[in-house]
């Protein structure tokens, strides 16, 4: 989940662009998503979890009888489970599979709810070294190169981005300063071991190769242009040299995109397995005004309906350019604030007009999830439910 709680600043620019932006077209349908033995397969269900960036296990809090429940009472087929490179990867070279093991024991309890896994590399802040030892996420500390300048924890939290030493980790490990090109071969070494690991698990749906991409000093599209994509294709064809089988996911460079304020330059990738490609795209639907703390009500309403109809149109148009299906990798929001409901009813609404699937941020206990404090399913539970069963009247208000 990113670029939380923007400023007042940031919301303000939303709303001036916003409101000068004439509305969206209607969002096109895109290529249809399958399953590993080719029937047609719309994703839904949770992002799992927010809580292993914490654990000491780097596990989600939820258990096999949790799964089961969102599975009876939502109606999830599938889950955006997060692994971290830097417990795939906590010594250059050596792979922990102990990690993996618990990871495959998620997997059995997901299967046993008759729901298919996305297994995301998910990075936040770049990682331990910027967020602290205890915690789970992102780039190992051995390939944290920030060159002694500072690289601190900031408030609010996307302002770590901008931090000098963050940015040249992140410079490092795309190749922007030509030094410490091992860093991205460690990644894509990582990859291979865990599409190698998962090759013929056929309850793994496929593998989501970066979360919410920052490009560091490099500024967009330059960025997704000359060094996303490239990186991409690269780990494209690591992974195909095991695993000619799930799928693999991509991400557009997160800032900017997942506000709608302009759409992804992706480059159009390959994907050597024989036969159809098996390369979808899944963008992030953050608007600021909500991400700010705004309610979905008056005027911040009618400006993020528009934002929302943007976000599809551009990003249904980017997949359709990359010959791609598209998923929604996250959206979420408070869900106690005023209209919040209405917000996820006209962001389902949205997908199902466009064919695309999504993954809600998040399953993790508070006010952006499904449960009150008792324990309950709360109102929101009801709302994603009727997402996925919707068969008529699903229209955008």
């Amino acid at each position: 989940m990113t670029l939380r709680r923007w400023t007042t600043t940031l919301a303000a620019l939303a709303l001036t662009l916003t409101a000068a932006t004439p509305a969206a077209h209607a969002a096109e349908t895109t290529r249809p998503l399958t399953d590993l033995d080719g029937t047609p397969f719309t994703p839904h269900g949770f992002n799992n979890g927010h809580s292993s960036k914490d654990s000491p296990d780097a596990m989600p809090w939820t258990t096999p009888d949790d799964i089961t429940a969102e599975a009876t009472t939502i109606g999830s087929n599938s889950v955006r489970l997060l692994i971290f490179w830097s417990k795939v990867e906590p010594e250059p070279g050596r792979y922990d599979e102990t990690y993996l093991d618990d990871i495959t024991q998620r997997i059995d309890a997901y299967d046993r709810a008759g729901m298919r896994v996305v297994l995301d590399m998910h990075q936040d802040l770049w990682g331990p070294a910027v967020t602290g030892t205890g915690r789970n996420g992102g780039a190992p500390t051995w390939a944290s190169h920030f060159d002694g300048l500072p690289a601190s924890l900031q408030d609010p939290w996307p302002l770590t981005y901008l931090q000098p030493g963050v940015m040249r980790a992140f410079d490092h490990f795309w190749g922007t300063t030509g030094q410490h090109p091992e860093l991205a071969e460690h990644f894509i070494a990582s990859w291979r071991h865990v599409a190698q690991r998962f090759a013929t698990d056929h309850r793994v749906l496929g593998f989501d190769l970066f979360n919410e991409p920052w490009g560091g000093s490099a500024p967009s599209p330059i960025f997704e242009q000359a060094l996303l994509g490239p990186l991409y294709q690269r780990t494209i064809n690591g992974i195909r040299e095991v695993d000619t089988t799930h799928w693999i996911f991509v991400e557009p460079q997160a800032l900017g995109v997942n506000q709608a304020l302009h759409p992804s330059a992706l480059p159009e990738l390959d994907d050597p397995r024989p036969g159809e490609p098996r390369l979808a795209y899944a963008p992030h639907l953050y608007p600021l005004l909500l991400d700010s703390g705004q309610t979905y009500t008056g005027i911040t309403k009618a400006i993020t309906r528009e934002t929302v109809r943007k976000w599809f149109a551009d990003n249904t148009a980017t997949a359709r350019r990359l010959g791609m299906p598209m998923v929604i990798g996250e959206f979420g929001l408070d869900a106690t604030k005023e209209g919040a409901l209405d917000y996820v009813d006209d962001v389902l609404a949205e997908a199902r007009q466009a064919g695309a699937g999504w993954w809600y941020w998040s399953n993790d206990p508070g006010s952006w999830g499904p449960y009150n404090p008792d324990g309950t399913w709360a109102p929101l539970a009801d709302h994603l439910a009727a997402g996925t069963r919707c068969t008529v009247n699903c229209a955008p208000r």
